[in-house]
């Protein structure tokens, strides 16, 4: 049978049809696309323009007593006068929640494990975490407990929040809208929650306990007591005596202050995770006047937490009456947490206090379980958890006298483990920093700090008359026996807590002859000290770094303050590249790959720069030295280590070399350590920019910082806009320091939340930046405008007086009752 095909003149006819209509295709859809592009950027602008705040002029606000200013700087930072306190708290409120509504309502439901209801099923795993810990009901009995004058400081805060939501809400900031919901009314509980989230960041010692007590079982105890040290020849507690130096630092050797451009003033404003050392810490010092060029203290404080868009800081002067205190506040939470008033001023870093203890629980067939006194019935809550798009979760919550059931917080855990912690006590969870604003002397200081609760913290004090002190601020439980660092049966009552340590016990020191404190989360209880604090201090090495930086000598003006707190040098990376050096010089089985490594790191002088090769290599050397020297003992578990003072371990192996470490198959230390290089050449070779040339691994392309705002950065049309993009975030940069190892903290997602320098001389001339910016909202001109002076180590001035507030004034704002 014939078959009929296609003559070729027909399909040549065709083929210019076929591309015509394809092209018409493309050409349709890229204008769709940039109609639908077009409709969306200005849908976006439109109603984020529109849900900026009034910054200027009056607003009526229904609950004010009578008329107060808001004033605010070039950087956007409210300075807030009123007639009285209560007044002053609800422009507080009111304020804080035109810069930061979205963030203060996320973090309320953070805490009271809300967040799936809004962001979907991804969430319920950390709802159910939150609804576990109780936060809601322990910030609902605490607020129950509160004295009336304090319920009646929040009461006042909350009602200023609640003016602003009523004013806006028929324009809310841009997140609501994408994420199409709506605030509920502000609560007094909503606000104790915010500062119990900041509670529990600062207190993690209970899953720290359940992976130590794996390990351990695993290890036994001479190998488990090498992995966990306790304390370090390089501590430097604030209330011990000074200690011979083993070395010493000439004044040259201290980082250069930055210049007089480095400090922005008002007047001129407008003018032409490769880290395994990052655990969030803090440093704070203050130096006596023998120490200044000033004449008068110097206190700096820089607080290493999670960054975030916006800042997890919101800058605040509040002025009322005898109260007129300037520094940073919770976004939800009244009153300035760090910061001065007009005589005092202080600064705070985490104790780093056990003050969280797991107890094995004993249940019998009936659900009851074992106590001193017999057997009891545990309490039972359901909670329900609303979610996105999907159905309820239900979620039983069983309590004990000890606390929480927490076990579901550890995949495969059959026993049952209560959690007992300090915030579930409201006497050791209360918050007294209206107190501490109001301090005119070490006496009130130290009044208000004893009442301290959350997260137990090292204060360090400074005044207008010279005097410099510290004081551990918060409560720390007394067990009858043990010292919580593993689970423990929670049955007989031998190991429950029977009260706190007596303020007056805690470490304490007024003007020491030295004229100089220091704390950046390593041990602070001296040789002897009679209870147990923690059983997990910091690493020494920021606290001794500081202390070697401050005492040399030197006259210390502001601005060295802030050069020091950008200090990226790194004594243990600088161990650990001399080690590996030493090793592979006196290995026989050193690898030409080896021998480069030992090459680029010999006479290292240990600042982590960004364009640093040694950090880059002696930071994967160690990591590979890790995982040869745990994995055999520890198997697929090995990866379970986490220790703030790992570091201190591995000093301690490095410098003894105990045969019970060295790992089968390896006759001494030095092949270990440079087998350990060049495997950590090998491993790395293909991962990183810079190929199999070590010479370009510069360590700015290992160490990171990406600062972005967790809802915009999911908007895909903000990134389509270029000049847009940045309203995601900064981007990805590189930066120097080595996690928490560094003075100047370096975490990919972590680092300094603030870093404040108040100086005696002149509090007008005191310093203080924050990440990102002080507002949240993505048009405001405050939204990343502090983040070049973050990055690139300058800052701003913190105007207090009313003639530097009134010169600083950029808007001008009144709340009318």
């Amino acid at each position: 049978m014939a078959t009929a095909s296609a003559s070729p003149s027909y399909t040549l006819a065709r083929r210019p049809r076929i591309v015509k209509v394809i092209f018409l295709s493309l050409l349709t859809l890229v204008a769709v696309v940039l109609i639908a592009t077009g409709i969306g950027g200005y849908w976006f602008y439109s109603t984020a323009k529109e849900s900026l705040p009034q910054l200027d002029g009056a607003i009526q606000a229904a609950g004010l007593s009578a008329p107060v200013t808001v004033v605010r700087d070039g950087q956007g930072m409210p300075h807030i006068t009123a007639a009285n306190v209560d007044d002053m708290l609800f422009a507080q409120g009111y304020v804080t929640a035109q810069d930061r509504l979205w963030q203060m309502d996320m973090n309320r439901r953070f805490g009271r494990g809300e967040l799936a209801e809004i962001l979907g099923a991804g969430l319920v795993k950390l709802d159910k975490r939150h609804r576990i810990l109780r936060i809601t009901e322990t910030a609902e009995k605490l607020v129950a407990s509160l004295p009336p004058a304090e319920r009646e400081h929040l009461d006042a805060y909350v009602k200023g929040v609640n003016a602003l939501i009523d004013k806006q809400r028929a324009h809310l900031p841009i997140e609501f809208r994408l994420l199409r919901y709506t605030p509920r009314a502000w609560t007094v509980e909503d606000s104790v929650i915010v500062g119990i989230n900041i509670s529990e960041s600062l207190s993690t010692t209970f899953p720290t306990e359940h992976s130590r007590e794996a390990i351990a079982a695993k290890l036994g105890p001479d190998l488990a007591a090498d992995l966990y040290p306790l304390t370090s020849w390089r501590d430097r507690p604030p209330s011990a005596l000074p200690r011979d130096q083993q070395y010493t630092i000439s004044p040259d050797e201290i980082p250069p202050p930055g210049t007089d451009e480095g400090v922005l003033k008002p007047e001129n404003f407008f003018g032409p995770d490769l880290c395994d050392s990052c655990f969030a810490g803090s440093n704070n010092w203050v130096i006596s006047a023998d120490h200044t060029t000033t004449g008068k203290p110097l206190l700096s404080n820089d607080m290493h937490l999670d960054h975030s868009i916006p800042n997890v800081w919101y800058e605040v002067h509040l002025q009322a009456g005898d109260y007129d205190v300037a520094g940073v506040s919770f976004p939800g939470f009244p009153f300035v947490i760090v910061g001065h008033n007009r005589r005092i001023a202080w600064g705070m870093t985490n104790v780093m206090p056990d003050v969280q203890d797991l107890f094995i629980e004993n249940f019998n067939s009936e659900g009851e379980y074992q106590t001193p006194t017999g057997w009891e019935k545990p309490e039972h809550r359901t909670e329900i958890i609303k979610v996105k798009n999907a159905p309820d979760v239900s979620l039983d919550v069983t309590l004990t006298r000890h606390g929480p059931i927490v076990s579901d917080l550890f995949p495969g855990e059959t026993r049952k483990l209560a959690l007992q912690w300090t915030i579930y006590d409201p006497k050791a969870l209360d918050f007294h920093f209206y107190e501490l604003g109001l301090a005119k002397d070490w006496q009130e200081f130290r009044a208000a700090v004893s009442q301290f609760g959350g997260a137990t913290q090292n204060a360090v004090y400074a005044d207008v008359d010279g005097n410099i002190g510290y004081q551990t601020a918060g409560f720390i439980p007394i067990r009858k026996s043990g010292d919580g660092a593993l689970p423990v049966s929670g049955a007989d009552g031998s190991h429950d807590w029977t009260g706190y340590i007596p303020f007056d016990k805690l470490p304490s020191v007024y003007n020491p002859p030295t004229g100089i404190l220091a704390t950046a989360n390593g041990r602070i209880t001296p040789d002897g000290y009679p209870y147990a604090v923690a059983t997990e201090w910091g690493a020494p090495y920021r606290t001794e770094r500081i202390y070697r930086m401050l005492d040399t000598g030197k006259k210390f003006s502001p601005a060295d303050m802030l050069a020091m707190q950008m200090d990226d040098y790194s004594e243990f990376d600088r161990l650990c590249a001399d080690k590996f050096v030493y090793a592979i010089d006196h290995a026989k089985t050193a690898t030409p790959a080896a021998k480069r490594a030992a090459d680029l790191m010999r006479g290292w002088d240990g600042h982590t720069k960004i364009d640093s090769v040694a950090t880059t290599l002696s930071v994967l050397s160690r990591r590979k030295l890790w995982e040869m020297m745990l994995q055999p003992k520890l198997g697929a578990q090995w990866k379970d280590y986490a220790w703030f003072n790992s570091s201190t371990a591995l000093e301690k192996i490095l410098m003894n070399r105990p045969q019970r470490w060295l790992p089968s198959g390896y006759s001494d230390f030095d092949e270990v350590l440079a087998t350990a290089v060049n495997a950590a050449v090998i491993d790395n070779t293909n991962l990183h920019t810079g190929g199999s040339d070590i010479s370009k691994w510069q360590w700015g392309k290992f160490s990171r910082v990406d600062v972005q705002h967790p809802v915009l950065s999911q908007v895909p049309l903000l990134r389509l806009i270029p000049r847009w993009r940045e309203l995601v975030g900064p981007g990805n940069l590189p930066q120097a320091g080595d996690g928490s190892l560094t003075v100047k903290a370096a975490g990919k997602t972590f680092g300094a939340s603030e870093r404040m320098t108040i100086n005696f001389a002149d509090l007008d001339s005191s310093t203080l930046n924050i990440v990102a910016g002080e507002s949240g909202q993505v048009l405001s001109p405050h939204y990343l405008d502090q983040w070049p002076e973050w990055y690139g180590g300058t800052t701003f001035i913190l105007p207090f007086s009313e003639k530097s507030v009134n010169a600083a004034a950029v808007h001008r704002l009144e709340l009318r009752p």
